[in-house]
C-alpha cells in the first residue's frame, strides 16, 4: 500500500455568517444555503480531529470593505452576469460585521490562524505562504465553501506553489451539484487525493519530527 509522509495543515474555506445563517447575506438574497449548512457535521469533525493531533488550522474570510473599493467589478470589465448580480445586489460579507464572521458552530480557538481574502483564492495578496512557510507545512487538506469557486481556486493555487493537497469530499459544497462532482474528478485526476473526512484522519498516524504518514486507501469518494 502506497504512504505519504506529510507535515499537512487544515483549511476551512469561507464557512460565514453571510453564505450559511439566518439572516446572513445569502439567505436575504433568497439564494440556498442547505447544501452548505450539510456539511456543517463534518468540518466539524475534521477541526476537532486535526486539532486533537495538534495539526495547524487555518480558516479563511471572504471580507470586502464597506466603500465597495475592493469589489471585482472595480477591476474586471468581463464578469458573467450571475456574479455581477450578486455584486450589485448586495455587498456581502462587509469587514468587521456579524455577516463576514465565521459561524458560530465552527468558532475558530485561540491559537487557530485567520486568512482575510478579498479574492477567491486564500493565497492571493494573504499572509498564508508566510504562515505555510514558518510552520514547515508541506500539504494542504482543504474543506468548506464554494467547491467549485473558492476552494478549487485555492486548491489549484495551493499546487501550483507545491504543496500538495487533499479535499475532503464530505466536508465541501457547492451550489451546483455538477460543479462540486466535476470539481472533485479534476482534483482526483490532476491534482492530489480526493477523501471522505474519515478516510483521511483514519489513515494518519502521528511520526516523529512533525511528520505524519497517510496510507492511501484503494477506495476514494
Amino acid at each position: 500500500m502506497q504512504t505519504y509522509s506529510l507535515r499537512p495543515a487544515l483549511v476551512i474555506v469561507d464557512m460565514q455568517n453571510c453564505f450559511m445563517a439566518e439572516g446572513g447575506s445569502f439567505h436575504k438574497l433568497g439564494y440556498r444555503r442547505d447544501h452548505y449548512q450539510q456539511i456543517i457535521p463534518a468540518v466539524q469533525e475534521a477541526y476537532r480531529r486535526a486539532r486533537a493531533l495538534r495539526i495547524p488550522v487555518i480558516f479563511s474570510k471572504a471580507v470586502r470593505e464597506r466603500s465597495g473599493i475592493d469589489l471585482l467589478d472595480r477591476v474586471h470589465r468581463i464578469l458573467p452576469p450571475k456574479r455581477l448580480e450578486r455584486i450589485r445586489r448586495a455587498h456581502i460579507a462587509i469587514r468587521d460585521t456579524w455577516d463576514a464572521d465565521i459561524i458560530e458552530a465552527l468558532q475558530p480557538a485561540s491559537d487557530d490562524l485567520i486568512v482575510e481574502k478579498r479574492r477567491d483564492s486564500i493565497f492571493q495578496d494573504t499572509e498564508l505562504e508566510l504562515w505555510l512557510r514558518a510552520m514547515r507545512v508541506d500539504t494542504l487538506v482543504f474543506t468548506g465553501i464554494d467547491t467549485a469557486i473558492c476552494v478549487e481556486s485555492s486548491l489549484r493555487d495551493a499546487f501550483n506553489r507545491g504543496y500538495d493537497v487533499v479535499l475532503l469530499a464530505d466536508a465541501t459544497a457547492s451550489r451546483e451539484a455538477d460543479f462540486y462532482e466535476t470539481t472533485l474528478r479534476e482534483v482526483q485526476d490532476n491534482f492530489g487525493l480526493v477523501l471522505q473526512v474519515s478516510q483521511f484522519f483514519d489513515r494518519l498516524e502521528r511520526q516523529r519530527n512533525g511528520r505524519f504518514l497517510l496510507q492511501r486507501p484503494t477506495t476514494f469518494a
